[in-house]
């Protein structure tokens, strides 16, 4: 089992930390009373015991927690296998990892003393989403990141012609609900577009693919063709619940050809091509994604409700 091993604060930064019996936790902030806590992206910084361990095979005397600087010093969990994004529930407590590692600017006492040091390289920062109060003993569970792509297609979009606002507008939607590793544009050619769901839902590194763009009656709008191509099974709930809840601010959402579909374990959906019309049929969907990726896993089977 995972769990915490101690909390540590200091008041001031650059100093070690000083385990205590309990911390409070602030969504967006941190651990109340730590020099670290902010609105930023390192709020509060995890660091193994095993990789505590190391240093005191080396002959580091006194490695007490707290000693690398790190807020929470855990056990039974490879953190460094955690991917940016990976949640973690400690008790009432939520937390995202936000990066691993970091760049030592100015060495501690033990980098100086034995010439290494292993937070820079085997700690982990995260932010705080759920308030809660921690102590050592609570157990941390692992809650996989969502990892998605997006795929702009557009013919102007990918000559440079146009400015691509509704990637980003995706992006942007997702940011709390999932990790976006890669974007891209192509062109309205189907082989284009089939190639990168083919390279990116193969990879096995992502959960969901949008692509938005081609979805209409244009001659040149191929991007269900694609998708169909390359999906095993198609998943037709999502683009009718799409068309249908657009239905209700225009009646052009009946000429949408939108599809969605499973390759290996990997949702591709298509959304359409305006900024705007991409993030509204994104919220029809987004309250479905978590279970979607979940069963995608292997890592949830019931969809009834209590």
């Amino acid at each position: 089992m995972a769990s915490v091993v101690a909390i540590n604060l200091s008041p001031k930064k650059g100093t070690f930390k000083y385990p205590v019996e309990q911390a409070h936790l602030l969504p967006d902030f941190g651990i109340e009373g730590d020099a670290h806590a902010g609105k930023w992206h390192r709020q509060v910084s995890l660091l193994a015991q095993e990789s505590v361990d190391k240093m005191i095979a080396m002959g580091v005397p006194d490695l007490t927690p707290g000693k690398f600087a790190e807020n929470i010093t855990t056990q039974g969990i490879d953190l460094l296998a955690l991917p940016v994004g990976t949640r973690l529930q400690v008790g009432k407590v939520l937390m995202e990892v936000t990066q691993i590692g970091k760049e030592c600017h100015q060495h501690c006492q033990i980098y100086h003393q034995v010439g290494m040091c292993v937070m820079p390289t085997e700690g982990i920062f995260t932010r705080i989403l759920n308030e809660g109060v921690i102590q050592a003993g609570d157990e941390i569970m692992v809650i996989p990141g969502i990892r998605a792509a997006v795929i702009t297609v557009s013919d102007k979009g990918f000559s440079g012609q146009r400015e691509d606002k509704s990637g980003p507008a995706l992006v942007e939607a997702l940011k709390e609900h999932a990790v976006v590793g890669e974007t891209l544009i192509v062109p309205d050619e189907q082989d284009q577009i089939q190639a990168a769901l083919i390279r990116l839902a193969d990879s096995g590194e992502v959960d969901v693919i949008l692509t938005t763009g081609g979805t209409g009656m244009a001659p040149r709008d191929v991007t269900p063709e694609a998708t169909l191509a390359v999906v095993e099974r198609v998943v037709p709930g999502i683009p009718e619940a799409m068309r249908a809840e657009s239905l209700r601010i225009t009646p052009n959402a009946l000429l949408s050809r939108a599809a969605a579909g499973i390759r290996k374990r990997t949702l591709i959906v298509n959304l359409p091509g305006s900024p705007k019309a991409a993030v509204e049929c994104l919220q029809v969907f987004l309250p479905a994604l978590p279970h979607a990726v979940e069963t995608l896993r292997g890592e949830a089977y019931e969809c009834g409700r209590k």
